[in-house]
């Protein structure tokens, strides 16, 4: 594929947007990937970091192994994640903190759309795609009413949990966020971030990177073998999420509750938030 330098700053702009959703406990990186158009390449870009590739760059020949990995997408989506992350680590924390209502109503409209969307690219619908639908929206439900637990703070654990919530952040719908919420690690790493502690970051990202690239292969091979079914799953995660992402909370910030303020403000953000994926997806057929 020839890409342009242009090119690569829409990619990295779309990296900039998978960050912002990964720094929010209840949005998936992988439902913005999803969204944007880029889901497929990004999985098959990880996938193809394999020992083949990584002969290359440890004999020397770098030209090769980049063009293996496809090295310019990934370094772009990267560097706009990184920017992303490390620029809105605060300002995300500090909106859910004093504007949850107004931030849940926009990434509640992002999410259904989203779901109605990734729907649309399964070819057939049977009693397979509908109960693998139901699986996912079952599941990702589960996930969203979980009770977070109490966990070490030791290194092991750390890299654990950069294993665990970076499966989860390619899988739209399932946010990598709350999984780390659900870990009792969400605070602990984004405090990390905001300090630039080096040695929890660095060992949270080996963790990343170990989980991303063996899962990336199980993903990869799922779509191309059975597609509908998978992209039927998908979909049941993005559904179910919604539970996580609907605005309005009781007092103890879990239970849903019925509207009971800032009711316009918070269906205006959801119909931008669905007018947005709505003009992506009309942009990205074109």
């Amino acid at each position: 594929m020839n890409r342009q330098i242009k090119d690569y700053a829409l990619i990295m702009l779309k990296g900039i947007g998978m960050g912002a959703a990964d720094v929010v406990p209840g949005v998936s990186g992988g439902t913005i990937a999803f969204i944007v158009g880029i889901y497929e390449e990004l999985i098959e870009s990880i996938k193809s970091i394999n020992a083949s590739s990584l002969k290359l760059l440890f004999t020397g020949q770098l030209a090769a192994f980049w063009k293996a990995v496809n090295g310019n997408f990934l370094l772009s989506l990267v560097t706009g994640i990184a920017i992303s992350i490390f620029s809105l680590a605060k300002v995300i924390t500090y909106l859910l903190e004093n504007h949850p209502i107004l931030v849940w109503a926009f990434f509640f409209g992002l999410v259904l759309a989203s779901t109605l969307f990734v729907s649309k690219d399964i070819k057939k619908w049977d009693w397979k795609t509908i109960l693998c639908f139901i699986i996912g929206a079952v599941i990702a439900f589960y996930i969203t009413v979980a009770t977070p637990a109490e966990t070490p703070n030791g290194l092991w654990f750390i890299f654990l949990c950069g294993a665990i919530a970076i499966c989860a952040m390619i899988l739209p719908g399932i946010s990598g966020s709350f999984i780390l919420v659900l870990l009792g690690k969400y605070y602990y790493i984004m405090e990390a971030v905001k300090s630039l502690d080096i040695v929890t970051m660095l060992v949270f990202i080996c963790g990343a990177v170990i989980g991303i690239t063996s899962f990336s292969r199980l993903l990869s091979y799922l779509l191309h073998k059975f597609h509908d079914t998978t992209i039927a799953i998908l979909a049941g995660f993005m559904l179910g999420s919604l539970n996580k992402v609907w605005p309005w909370k009781a007092e103890d910030a879990i239970s849903n509750i019925l509207p009971n303020q800032l009711i316009w403000e918070g269906f205006g953000l959801m119909i931008l938030g669905f007018a947005i994926v709505y003009f992506l997806e009309k942009l990205s057929r074109k």
